[in-house]
């Protein structure tokens, strides 16, 4: 049966509407990045002590420096876990208003040579930060016996993005891509701008809640109107060149951060883009293959006139002639179904691969990030390195999934962040250099297992539960994201290297798994659950493929 594919090869398959096209929705990809691990910058934990009242006149009085205050009114400096637990959650219980205080030894009548003798209370006036900007975490005080508050609003981020996976999918595949594509951009604009001027923490919450719901959702709907708009041979640069938009806000999200240190304004600087984006309604078109797989072929033959306007193509007249139920696909409308990606034994199989792969992809690559954030270090330059990692990822990809497929970059990528983990957990102490050796290759394994996952999902279901498929299955990312904190800080209690086990053993499992999937390379995306079940059976399409036009007019 002649496919869009088909009709592609006449009216252009990356030419300049599909090029235009995909250089206005890679912005969304790259503004998603702060929704994603914004919390970083937005949730930064500097050091604190507890605010005691009438130290800092004391200080003034006494014409103590910050170390020497530190030194002489704050508890537990010996390094030790409860000491340091002291220091940020618990002060002296001293009146440090009393005017016999001395300046030289204040604690000389407390006995200053034991100090654990001495009364200590909690932070009920208050913190002190060692930070010139602000974050969620000083202005809120979510530290110590609050400190949960922060994992709560990082954690319902994520739970936000798998509701969000859930229905957003069910969404676009109902009610079309471009539609579902402006609302979720306006209500994460929104939401954002809320998130910048909350006043209360609970607030904070809600709204970043609420852009959780939607972000993903509009990062993944723009990734397939975009994959639907170009043919087959460029799918796989579009899918990388998407993910490389989201590495690039990255680095522009470091560069930020770095120069916008208040989270308000950094919040409220990420967030403007997203309004410019509803301007999207006057430049991008909905996916004909949307239209066609709901039988609306009138729209979808004048988007197919536009297209090929655009690209300075004619359609031959043999086009122009069909009527609305003669054109690209004759089924019936396909109304989509979470069941359909579980009813048929080649889509289930699918679906369950991808779910834990999804979820492997979050464990590393969140993980790994935490993991090397648990040593401390600078937080601009970490994150901005960790940033460009990513790139190398993509570059291989380009030079190996054509010559290669898409299986095995992807089961190499993925087991090679396993492999490297396992090995990282047991490198002996002072050889820092190849731990962090490891460190960055795991790094750029799981961003190509990332990347590559994007695209053959993409390639695997059908067009009328493409994107329910894409949002289910990554919906399993989100969990994963919602318990990686668990197993990167309680597990590394017991030992510090035991999350890498866990991250290796993962990861060595989703690599193996890759090669269950069928090879999409040089393959139509399939139009039908019959297609998608045939997969493993469909053989490449040759450019000596009849085309649409060709088929057409032989039954005319």
């Amino acid at each position: 049966m002649p496919t869009f594919d088909d009709l592609l090869e006449h009216i252009g398959e990356f030419n300049l509407f599909q090029k235009q096209t995909f250089f206005i929705l890679c912005f969304i990809s790259a503004v998603f990045s702060p929704v994603y691990v914004g919390v970083v910058f937005f949730g930064f934990v500097p050091k604190h002590r507890c605010r005691s009242p009438g130290v800092a006149e004391l200080s003034a009085r006494c014409g103590w420096s910050v170390d020497e205050e530190i030194l002489f009114t704050v508890p537990g400096l010996d390094g030790a876990n409860e000491s340091m637990f002291q220091s940020q959650c618990r002060r002296y219980d001293v009146d440090w208003n009393d005017t016999s205080v001395s300046c030289t030894n204040p604690l000389s009548d407390r006995d200053v040579y034991n100090r654990s003798h001495i009364q200590l209370t909690t932070c009920e006036d208050g913190w002190l930060y060692s930070t010139s900007g602000s974050s969620v975490v000083t202005e809120f005080d979510l530290v110590c016996g609050d400190a949960w508050k922060l994992d709560l609003l990082q954690s319902c981020v994520n739970l936000g993005f798998f509701i969000g996976s859930l229905c957003i999918g069910y969404i676009a595949d109902r009610f079309g891509r471009k539609p579902c594509l402006l609302i979720t951009i306006l209500i994460n604009a929104v939401f954002g701008i809320l998130m910048a001027v909350a006043p209360y923490y609970t607030l904070v919450v809600i709204f970043r809640t609420i852009q959780g719901l939607v972000s993903k959702g509009c990062w993944l709907s723009g990734y397939i109107l975009i994959a639907e708009f170009v043919g087959l041979n460029q799918r796989k640069i579009v899918g990388i060149v998407y993910q490389m938009a989201f590495t690039v806000g990255l680095v522009i999200l470091s560069g930020m951060a770095y120069l916008i240190p208040h989270w308000r304004y950094l919040q409220i600087a990420v967030t403007i883009p997203n309004f410019f984006f509803l301007l999207y309604y006057w430049c991008v078109p909905e996916s004909p293959r949307w239209l066609i797989s709901q039988n609306r072929h009138d729209e979808a033959h004048a988007i197919i006139e536009h297209i090929a306007k655009k690209n300075r193509r004619k359609l031959p007249p043999d086009f122009e002639r069909l009527q609305p139920e003669d054109a690209v696909c004759e089924n019936e409308k396909q109304v989509p179904s979470f069941m359909d990606l579980f009813r048929t034994p080649q889509i289930r199989k699918y679906t369950f691969i991808l779910m834990y792969i999804w979820f492997t992809c979050a464990l590393l690559y969140q993980g790994l990030i935490m993991h090397m954030g648990i040593d401390g270090g600078d937080l601009y330059f970490d994150f901005f390195i960790s940033a460009l990692v990513e790139f190398p990822s993509a570059i291989i990809i380009l030079m190996t999934v054509d010559r290669f497929g898409r299986r095995y970059p992807w089961a190499i990528g993925t087991l090679l962040a396993g492999i490297a983990c396992l090995i990282n957990a047991f490198i002996p102490h002072g050889l820092d250099w190849l731990k962090v050796t490891m460190m960055y290759l795991s790094r750029m394994g799981i961003t190509l297992c990332y990347e590559m996952i994007c695209l053959v999902n993409a390639e695997l279901y059908p067009t009328f539960i493409r994107n329910l498929g894409i949002m289910v299955c990554s919906s399993m990312c989100d969990l994963g994201g919602i318990i990686t904190p668990f197993i990167v800080y309680r597990l590394s209690e017991i030992w510090h290297e035991l999350p890498l086990i866990v991250f290796g053993v993962t990861g060595v499992i989703a690599g193996g798994l890759v090669f269950v999937l069928p090879e999409t390379k040089g393959k139509a995306l399939p139009e039908t659950i019959e297609e998608a079940e045939n997969l493993h059976k469909q053989k490449k399409i040759k450019a000596e493929t009849i085309t649409y036009l060709e088929v057409k007019a032989s039954d005319v």
